[in-house]
């Protein structure tokens, strides 16, 4: 009997917290649907952008014949067994184009071929100028997947068309510094977020602590707004933050870390990624009335934060739109997506805080609006129930 009735008195008391009972419940489908929409198909496509410069060779009978343009259409052919394209196959005019598309992640693999593709095949002899060349980010985990599976092609048509193998000249070029990463330097961009992901707990539970302890309210007596206490709390938790990633970086640059890119550069988006972190964090605490409660909200963004924004490990892009050559994907509304792919470009690409333009601009808008919906929130919650 006594086992029931603690029953019961735990179940009321759970019930009386419908918001920590409805996320614990709603969570996990909420993850296995997104997930779903990651492989809508089943399947994960890989884009291939072909520089196809060859020129091809005349045939009998006045034709034409272009081998660059049947390995594209070769290429097309990739499919899953339900027949869903595996590989999406897209011509780019020049390489600047190609590169700025692989440099944003709107693709995996850029395949360059050269002028003299079509001849070095009608004439079955080995030439060092029929070259192909395979152009993308060494580090990437995609990029390894993309290229066996073109080469795969590559091979089998040369071998169609000639009945044997034929060496044709295959060079690989790395994007910028990918080639020459140790495995824990490509881990360090989502380390470093990750160090200002945690502030998703201590910004929410330091606004709980003065509601649980009651100083908000003889705060409240001093008609205090709550941009100024919001306010005041930030710059406390961005110095934390900064704090954290000055520190995880000296102790990566100890460890053999080597960056491309201007390290100032790397700290100003770990800076503005801290606020972004700040503003979800008091979001949370608007719904918190004591540390504990705020500490196990805080779980809920990030789990978001380090499942689909590519800290811990590659997503697939949800691409919605393009912007020019830059493409908009779902979880572009985390900001630590853009922080880390920011931090990628600049230590692996060697890229500049002009270079990583979009991102930049993207974190501050974010920042700005997560911390304008929590300065809102407290208004309505915290401080009306303090009054």
């Amino acid at each position: 009997m006594k086992l029931w009735s603690v029953f019961r008195k735990s179940a009321r008391e759970q019930w009386r917290d419908p918001l920590t009972l409805s996320l614990v419940l709603i969570f996990a489908p909420l993850v296995v649907l997104l997930y779903r929409l990651f492989f809508p198909t089943g399947s994960t496509t890989y884009t291939v952008l072909v520089l196809n410069q060859d020129v091809g060779v005349p045939q009998a009978a006045g034709q034409h014949w272009n081998a660059g343009d049947a390995l594209m259409a070769e290429l097309k052919k990739v499919t899953y067994a339900d027949g869903s394209p595996m590989l999406v196959v897209e011509r780019v005019a020049d390489r600047a184009e190609g590169e700025a598309r692989l440099k944003n992640r709107g693709a995996q693999l850029l395949l360059i071929l050269a002028p003299e593709f079509s001849q070095a095949l009608q004439s079955g002899a080995a030439s060092n100028a029929a070259t192909v060349t395979y152009v993308g980010d060494l580090t990437q985990p995609y990029y390894a997947v993309t290229a066996v599976m073109v080469n795969s092609v590559f091979e089998a048509y040369v071998k169609t068309v000639l009945g044997q193998p034929m060496p044709i000249h295959v060079t690989e070029e790395p994007l910028g510094a990918s080639g020459a990463r140790t495995e824990f330097e490509n881990y360090v961009p989502g380390l470093l977020i990750f160090a200002v992901i945690l502030l998703v707990f201590s910004a929410p539970m330091a606004v709980a602590r003065e509601v649980e302890a009651g100083t908000l309210r003889r705060l409240q007596i001093t008609r205090m707004r709550s941009l100024d206490f919001l306010g005041g709390v930030t710059l406390t938790q961005m110095i934390v933050g900064v704090a954290a990633l000055l520190l995880a970086l000296l102790v990566a640059l100890l460890l053999g870390f080597h960056s491309q890119g201007p390290l100032w550069a790397a700290i100003v988006i770990g800076a503005i990624a801290s606020l972004s972190v700040i503003g979800v964090g008091l979001i949370v605490a608007c719904f918190s009335r004591t540390v504990t409660q705020a500490f196990l909200l805080a779980n809920f963004p990030l789990a978001f934060f380090m499942f689909f924004s590519g800290v811990m490990f590659p997503v697939p892009r949800l691409t919605l739109f393009t912007i020019g050559s830059q493409s908009v994907a779902l979880f572009d509304i985390l900001p630590t997506s853009h922080a880390v792919i920011a931090l990628q470009k600049i230590f692996v690409l060697g890229a500049g805080l002009s270079d990583v333009a979009y991102e930049l601009i993207a974190l501050t808008v974010l920042s700005a609006l997560y911390f304008a919906i929590g300065v809102w929130l407290f208004q309505r919650t915290q401080l009306r129930a303090a009054a």
